[in-house]
């Protein structure tokens, strides 16, 4: 199918792998095209049935319960971005010469073909953590600026909706993880940030070095800017490597003074060194640290990649202020939920990895941390060396706590911990119970987990609002 964009995809034999929140539309987007289009799906639960009545009255023929088959005459896999790259089908597709697109890849090669419609640049965020907030913050600094924009990709409105829909955008902030970025390889963007790097994915990814190799996609053929992490030199390595267009830049972010050719933080001030006319001599005040919610380290870190990318494509110094001012936080990342007997009690559930935590636990001076659950392989010494001296107590949860306990014994010997053998859903109010027993006034009750939910919920959503609903119950009782 080549590198450039497809024009003709009448009676062209398109296998889409997996349904789903990218499958289906996937498999909408190319049926209306023209594409003989076949998807195939490892389940074959009710949810998979009522999906693939839905394509088959369109005439998209489904099959259940057999995603590792390539069906005959297959010219193109658009895959779900989730699907491990060593599966059957796609060591099948590479044997034929078939080649393998993600949904992002497809809204990519879809670009500019809807007559009258405006091609959106595109402004990418990828990394271990804090990509969403930082997309959020950047769609809300270009709104400010006057932009028709959208946060799209891994969040809010679907890729192929912004690229084929009937809305136009001036330019687009898209977030994207690992797995879309390792299906996208011809994504050009117009700048990009790489926010940090940790592990996390392995498992999928199949080594670090593999999982940093597709996080690095995202500057590959960068027009702009690309935005590297000043504290996490791995990002800046991706940048070195990267092929970029003639003339694009590295720019760095930094919670301390910036350089020339940064932004950073100076007497609570964010400012830019990087997009003003004499960067070695003179920097712009785009905003105050208190115009960050919430202002924890890591937020205002994400708030000054938004602001580079931001800035990479125009947008005024103002912009970056009111932007900044008018985003509101998803729930679920670092919110303060309330004060009970002196004690804060903020909800982290969105902290799934240790990475995640760390920068959490970072924020605050004196915590009764409540944390465990799915840890996905990771291990916990370096977060708790580097997190004791903030450490009052520890209340742990979920199935693999016996982790966090080992490295709490090696590392912080002397910090309580309470151990709750049990997994079921209402150990979060015992959890609360506990750490408001080991907390004293003035510290904060943090779950910052470090470790997926679905052990003990169906999503960290329901964690943290479980949680919520037993601090409620606590100030209650108080």
């Amino acid at each position: 199918m080549g590198s450039g964009q497809v024009t003709d995809w009448q009676g062209k034999h398109v296998t889409v792998a997996g349904l789903g929140v990218s499958g289906v539309p996937a498999a909408k987007v190319l049926h209306g095209l023209g594409a003989r289009v076949t998807v195939v799906n490892d389940g074959d639960d009710a949810r998979a049935r009522e999906q693939a009545a839905a394509l088959e009255a369109l005439g998209v023929t489904v099959r259940l319960g057999d995603g590792a088959t390539l069906p005959e005459g297959t010219e193109l896999v658009v895959t779900a971005p989730g699907w491990q790259p060593d599966k059957p089908l796609f060591l099948a597709a590479e044997r034929a010469g078939v080649p393998v697109w993600g949904d992002v890849e497809l809204a990519w090669r879809l670009r500019g073909t809807v007559p009258g419609k405006p091609v959106a640049p595109w402004l990418c965020v990828t990394g271990t953590n804090g990509k969403t907030t930082t997309t959020q913050m950047l769609a809300s600094i270009l709104r400010a600026a006057g932009l028709r924009t959208a946060a799209v990709g891994n969040i809010g409105v679907s890729l192929l909706d912004a690229v084929l829909g009937e809305e136009s955008y001036d330019v687009l902030a898209v977030e994207l993880s690992s797995y879309q970025l390792h299906w996208a390889p011809s994504l050009r963007a117009h700048s990009a940030a790489v926010l940090n790097l940790a592990p996390d994915h392995l498992d999928w990814h199949g080594s670090m070095e593999a999982y940093a190799r597709d996080k690095g996609r995202v500057y590959e053929g960068n027009q702009v800017a690309c935005v590297y992490n000043v504290a996490d030199k791995a990002t800046e390595d991706l940048v070195r490597e990267a092929d970029v267009e003639e003339g694009c830049r590295a720019i760095g972010f930094t919670l301390g003074t910036p350089g020339p050719s940064q932004l950073g933080v100076v007497e609570g001030i964010l400012v830019d060194r990087a997009f003003v006319e004499n960067r070695r001599e003179s920097a712009q005040e785009l905003a105050e640290v208190s115009d960050v919610n919430p202002p924890a380290p890591h937020n205002i870190a994400n708030a000054l990649a938004a602001a580079a990318l931001a800035r990479a494509f125009g947008v005024p110094p103002q912009a970056v202020r009111d932007g900044l001012r008018a985003f509101t936080p998803d729930a679920h990342r670092i919110a303060h939920v309330a004060d009970v007997d002196g004690v804060a009690y903020v909800d982290d559930s969105k902290a799934t990895n240790t990475h995640a935590a760390e920068a959490s636990l970072a924020a605050y001076g004196s915590i009764v941390w409540i944390a465990g659950g799915l840890a996905k392989g990771a291990t916990f010494d370096e977060l708790v060396a580097r997190s004791v001296g903030r450490l009052r107590g520890v209340v742990l949860i979920g199935a693999d706590r016996a982790l966090i306990r080992e490295a709490l014994a090696r590392h912080a010997p002397e910090v309580p911990v309470v151990d709750l053998d049990r997994t079921d859903t209402g150990a979060m109010l015992q959890a609360v119970q506990e750490a408001a027993r080991l907390a004293q006034p003035g510290d904060t009750v943090l779950l910052a987990p470090a470790c997926a939910s679905m052990d003990m919920f169906a999503n960290y959503n329901k964690r943290g609002d479980a949680f919520a609903e037993a601090v409620r119950e606590l100030g209650a009782g108080a």
